[in-house]
């Protein structure tokens, strides 16, 4: 019996970065390099995935590992700045933890609802509801904090 045949599923909803059509990935199977139902371009879950208004309950809800949500916009330099350390995460943690990035002017309506009132803030959602919240950059070791 094969290391993938006795580990648990753990599946999530990922959009197409290239397509843009929701997949239903393994994050228990990511050796076999996931992709796209649609265009079957590679999808890569070692960084970060964009997630809209539109997609961001379905996402959550689907996900059964931890999320993490970064809450951001372009124009934020501490933003920017904390970008490679939430990549650093998301590549370390693959196949652990969902990050996923919504940027809060493009997207008025999550960032209301979660009460966003500084950026960047990352939010940890365990079965679909809040489990942790922090404002400002955050160190690997908050991020870390944050899922525990």
């Amino acid at each position: 019996m094969s290391a993938a045949s006795t580990t648990a599923a753990r599946p999530v909803l990922v959009r197409c970065a290239i397509c843009t059509a929701l997949n239903r990935v393994d994050l228990a199977r990511l050796e076999h390099r996931p992709r796209c139902a649609k265009c079957g371009k590679p999808l890569a879950l070692d960084r970060p995935q964009k997630v809209t208004d539109a997609d961001f309950q379905r996402i959550i809800d689907a996900a059964s590992v931890p999320v993490v949500v970064d809450y951001y916009a372009d124009w934020c330099g501490p933003c920017h700045a904390m970008a490679p350390v939430l990549d650093d995460f998301a590549l370390t943690r693959k196949g652990e933890v969902l990050v996923l990035k919504l940027d809060t002017d493009a997207n008025p309506v999550t960032a209301k609802r979660f009460d966003i009132r500084g950026i960047p803030t990352l939010i940890a959602f365990r079965n679909g509801r809040e489990a942790g919240r922090h404002v400002g950059v955050a160190d690997r070791q908050a991020l870390d904090r944050l899922i525990s």
